[in-house]
Formats: C-alpha cells, structure tokens, sequence
C-alpha cells in the first residue's frame, strides 16, 4: 500500500478492538486491499510494553494480534455488525530484528494467508520507516455470538 492515509485513528480505534486502554497497541487503521490491512502504532514513553525506551517483544507480539483484530473490526462495523472476540490460537515463525524506540510509528500488513470456519491464518510484517523490524505467522480464533 504506497498511500498511507489513516483513515481511523484515536477513539475511533476502539470501535474496531475489544482491547481498552492501557492495553491498546493500535493508533490508526490505513484500511484494507483485497487480503491486506495496514495498521500503525506509535510508539509512547507510557506504553506498558516499552522498558528502557524500547517497545518490547511482547509488545510487538500483541501489536500484531490487534492489527489483525482491527480488520476484523473493520470488516465487521462496515457491515453494521458486532466485533466478534478474537483469540491467539498460536504464533509461528515469529522473527523480531530490532525494538522500536520511543517516538517511532510502526507500520504494520496483515495478509490474510487462509480462512477456514472461525480460524484464520495470517502473516504479519512490522516495519519502522521502510525497515523490517518483526515477522510471523498467527493463527486466530474468532469467537462469534
């Protein structure tokens, strides 16, 4: 996605997520192409993932699970739908290259890698600027009322 328009961002977020604060690691939605969303987040001094400056491993782990919780919300809402619960069913072939400072927007694709019932694999790339920070694989379950 060359066009990096947020087009939801701020309180908008949580319409998208189930997650609340402080435990919100999405700030702005950039949309959905075909089977990818684009998601961002920027990295805060008071984010209770960062230790010594840095957004940390489990801090992009989570980063990635509501990236793809915020297409699902996306997907949902514009169908005038309720957001379903979703669940880390498993992380694989996860890659973390570097930690994100303060102050650092992380730009993050989730390509919808297959759909099957209520699980859907997804692959997920972090980057920072045009730099790849993290990578991996995850599977979620959603849980539908």
């Amino acid at each position: 996605m060359n066009n990096r328009e947020v087009i939801i961002q701020g309180e908008g977020i949580l319409n998208l997520i189930p997650q609340r604060p402080p435990i919100v690691m999405v700030d702005s939605f950039f949309g959905i192409e075909e089977n990818h969303s684009y998601s961002g987040l920027t990295v805060t001094a008071d984010n209770i993932f960062c230790e010594t400056g840095k957004l940390q491993e489990a801090g992009i782990i989570e980063h990635i699970a509501q990236s793809a919780a915020a297409r699902i919300g996306f997907l949902y809402t514009r169908q005038g739908e309720k957001v379903p619960l979703g669940f880390i069913g498993s992380v694989d072939k996860l890659k973390i290259y570097d930690l994100a400072k303060i102050g650092m927007k992380l730009f993050t694709e989730i390509t919808v890698v297959q759909e099957v019932f209520d699980i859907t694999l997804i692959s997920a790339q972090v980057k920072v600027e045009d730099k790849l920070i993290a990578e991996c694989r995850m599977k979620i379950f959603i849980k539908k009322e």
